[in-house]
């Protein structure tokens, strides 16, 4: 049987976050959530079968979704990476090799199919 992948959702809004959960859940994800940086890196630490980390840029904090993106390549190289922001457009060059954006508002179909060939890849 083919285990279930685990994803760490992170996002303030606590609204966006609910239907990211909601949508990934339904495509069969294992998801975990946290509402900003500082509230994900204890759930990377305690759950070492992460997968993928969806993160938005914008949130409060000591750290922002980038820097969160780079501490996670750092400590959690085989973690993929999946960036969404309503606020900025980020270039690849700001981001850890092979991670993927999504301009907000984006299609839920659009994410589940990054997710999909990240995992393809592992």
């Amino acid at each position: 049987m083919k285990h279930k992948t685990v994803v760490l959702v992170v996002e303030d809004e606590a609204l966006v976050r609910m239907d990211v959960v909601s949508q990934l859940e339904d495509e069969g994800f294992v998801v975990l959530e946290a509402e900003n940086a500082d509230m994900a890196i204890p759930i990377l630490e305690a759950n070492r079968n992460i997968s993928i980390l969806f993160t938005d840029i914008d949130m409060p904090g000591s750290m922002d979704g980038l820097k969160l993106c780079a501490a996670v390549r750092d400590r959690w190289p085989p973690v993929k990476i999946v960036v969404t922001s309503g606020h900025r457009v980020v270039e690849i060059t700001d981001m850890p090799d092979g991670s993927v954006f999504h301009a907000k508002p984006y299609r839920h179909r659009d994410v589940i199919a990054s997710f999909r060939e990240l995992t393809a890849l592992s």
